[in-house]
């Protein structure tokens, strides 16, 4: 369970986590969103903008 903003409880999927820096998903209405945790920054990306993150870091590592 993660909170939003206001102090909502909500189911977060965890996909992948380290000391620095975490990946989850949530379920929204028009489908999954996944969220990228960098310090003080974290990237919210529509299921699309995801496969294709995925791509870009496969393609620079």
């Amino acid at each position: 369970m993660k909170a939003n903003e206001n102090g909502s409880q909500f189911d977060a999927d965890i996909i992948a986590e380290t000391e620095s820096f975490a990946v989850w998903r949530s379920q929204e209405e028009d489908g999954f969103v996944y969220h990228v945790e960098m310090g003080g920054i974290t990237l919210h990306l529509a299921a699309e903008e995801w496969e294709e993150f995925i791509i870009l870091i496969k393609s620079a590592a």
